[in-house]
């Protein structure tokens, strides 16, 4: 064995399950993908775990299967209802078995937990009592015995249905306080039935699912159970009773699989995926607790996003396989490059949930900001070769330049790229600096990376003329030369100091004491910012041109920044649009009522207001060159949205 293999001995070791052989004890965990259609298997979906099997994870945990109609927790759930989705199940199996892959599928009922309807109509939602749901504003009807016996008979009947379609087991989700937690959980189950009193008659219910599951499947499918170590909220699950739970449920399952957190909350939701400025690998602790009291094998989900995480967790002990859903989405290749000595070579999960939750809460299929091939596998799942090859110049380092590069040069081009400054990276360098978000960097290093192993060379510190482009005589150009702050125009009445972030965020002055923050595009960079400002001792003000703070973020990174936020007790004023100032005073008018609203007393205002193109170049290039355009230079929006052209550029030339 090699010495890379030794340092991840746990991680690549094998491992079984109910007599199931795992090759390594690397596991892609049950997330929705949005990628459904009419609630069953498409080829998408089956593309999307081909290329994670294909790249040797050990264990493929498939999305939520609703168990009854009453499940539906949005509108492209998979649903196992009826022996329609049979067949689509069986693709996946085969693709995975044929890599060596073991394959379970989750099942599951959301009780209260409903985010939307199909239909548009909200749905009638169900609890084991009539305790509403916090985040969604919703109040469930208290399940009857007949309708318990309904949805019971349903988790059997799904799993008879998913053994049937060639899987090799199901993970109960009783986890992120979705029913069978309802149940659970003291604070939510309020029966005067046989279901609620002490735990093992709240535990009823999922005595009830395992017997269910057993009795419909063989004695080789592998059943284990889903459940939060924690719920993180004053009225969810504590881990005593998580624990208590697992103790007395292990006889019965062949594994637990321990996460964090709840969908009934704005604070326990962060915990379903923590974002960046959550601790890497943070639930190690917890783990290692349950681990000591239970005897079948544990699993443990929760940002762990690195192989060296993964590794220390099961050297301790704390656990015999790791969730790390993330980190195989940003690079499903991960397993087999460590198998092949090529750690360093790992596209590292940022943890910014743009592309991956993000897109779920906006009903979008999933995707990857650093990888944007992720759920994109039927289109750019494969590289092909250019047909001719081609002299590339690429002339900006940010990430559309530099995705761009790598994949012209990976289709064999000859490439190189050009970056004025003396760093690659675009506003990736600044983004990194705004607290909690230094791994946002990696964007750019893990770029870098690539670029290197493609055989991209690179020209830095150098400003590319019309004059530079013709003696360079390349035959396709991509011009990806960014963006910078955008000034709105406003009103003038003083001599008010005006600045913008990047100044602040490379100290390139010296800001009063007393600061308002103007933040118009509604992202995490005003935020950001006025933190930077009030842990530097500064009296900060926010004024967001929205309807609140970081309207435009993946919802769980919003929570935690807004919780942080409050913490720190920084004023917001919301629905703000940005008039105009004299010597200390700002102006700004209420977006929906139009009233004015007041900033006294003011010394520094700082423009978060977006950004506008910089594409003065093309203009000046001869007609006849192959030219693309990508990123910012074509308008202003994310490192998404950057990287992706980038791909597609590439794949054009």
């Amino acid at each position: 064995m090699s010495s890379v293999n030794n340092a991840y001995q746990h991680l690549l070791s094998p491992f079984e399950v109910r007599g199931r052989r795992l090759k390594n004890r690397i596991v892609s965990t049950g997330h929705d993908t949005s990628m459904p259609t009419d609630n069953l298997v498409n080829d998408q979906l089956v593309a999307y775990h081909r290329a994670r099997a294909e790249g040797g994870v050990g264990l493929i945990i498939l999305q939520v299967a609703g168990v009854h109609e009453s499940a539906r927790y949005t509108s492209h759930v998979l649903m196992a209802t009826d022996d329609a989705c049979i067949p689509g199940y069986r693709r996946i199996a085969d693709v995975c078995h044929a890599n060596g892959t073991v394959v379970l599928s989750q099942i599951f009922h959301p009780g209260r937990e409903i985010m939307e309807s199909s239909e548009g109509p909200l749905a009638v939602a169900y609890s084991a009592s009539s305790t509403p749901n916090e985040r969604f504003h919703v109040m469930p009807r208290a399940l009857d015995q007949k309708m318990i016996d309904e949805i019971v008979r349903g988790y059997g009947e799904a799993a008879q249905r998913l053994e049937s379609a060639g899987l090799d087991g199901v993970e109960i989700v009783a986890s992120h306080g979705y029913l069978p937690s309802q149940f659970l959980n003291p604070r939510v189950n309020r029966r005067t039935d046989e279901y609620n009193g002490d735990i093992v008659r709240r535990l009823r219910f999922i005595d009830e699912i395992i017997e269910a599951v057993r009795s419909r499947t063989s004695d080789e499918f592998i059943v284990g159970l889903r459940i939060s170590a924690g719920e993180f909220d004053p009225e969810g699950l504590t881990e005593d009773e998580s624990r208590e739970a697992a103790e007395l449920l292990q006889d019965r399952l062949d594994y637990v699989h321990l996460v964090a957190g709840t969908s009934a909350s704005l604070g326990g939701a962060v915990h379903i995926v923590p974002p960046m400025a959550i601790e890497p690998a943070y639930l190690a602790r917890q783990a290692g607790q349950f681990k000591s009291k239970i005897s079948v094998p544990l699993f443990v989900t929760g940002r762990i996003n690195a192989p060296q995480e993964a590794e220390l967790i099961l050297a301790r002990g704390q656990a015999d396989l790791c969730g790390m859903t993330r980190a195989l989405i940003c690079d499903p290749d991960m397993p087999n490059k460590i198998y092949k000595n090529r750690a360093d070579d790992i596209r590292a999960c940022i943890a910014c949930n743009q592309a991956c939750i993000g897109h779920f809460h906006k009903g979008f299929p999933i995707s990857c900001i650093q990888r944007p091939e992720t759920g994109r596998e039927l289109a750019y799942g494969q590289i092909s070769p250019a047909a001719v090859r081609k002299k590339v110049m690429v002339i900006g380092g940010g990430p559309a330049g530099m995705k761009a590069a790598v994949t012209a040069a990976q289709r064999g081009h000859d490439v190189t790229l050009f970056e004025a400054t003396s760093q690659l990276g675009g506003q990736v360098l600044l983004a990194q600096l705004l607290p909690r978000r230094s791994e946002f960097g990696g964007a750019s290093t893990n770029l870098q990376r690539e670029m290197e192993l493609a055989g991209v060379k690179v020209q830095k510190n150098m400003t590319v003329t019309a004059d530079l482009v013709r003696s360079f005589a390349p035959q396709a150009i991509v011009v990806a030369t960014g963006a910078k702050p955008y000034h709105p125009h406003y009103e003038v009445g003083g001599e008010l100091q005006v600045v913008d972030a990047w100044q602040v965020l490379r100290n390139e002055v010296k800001i009063g004491r007393s600061v308002l923050v103007v933040d118009w595009r509604c992202d995490w960079i005003g935020p950001g910012v006025a933190e930077v400002l009030v842990r530097g001792g500064h009296n900060v003000q926010l004024a967001v041109n929205g309807t609140n703070v970081g309207e435009i973020l993946p919802l769980y990174v919003r929570d935690n920044m807004v919780g942080e936020m409050h913490k720190l007790q920084i004023p917001v004023t919301t629905y703000s649009r940005l008039y105009g100032f004299d010597d200390s005073t700002v102006y700004m008018q209420h977006t929906a009522s139009g009233e004015p609203i007041i900033f006294e007393d003011v010394d520094t205002l700082v423009l978060c207001s977006g950004h506008q193109s910089v594409d003065d170049l093309v203009e000046q290039l001869d007609d006849g060159v192959e030219i693309h355009r990508a990123g910012d230079c074509l308008a202003p929006r994310s490192v998404e949205e950057a990287v992706y052209e980038g791909l597609k550029v590439g794949w054009a030339i």
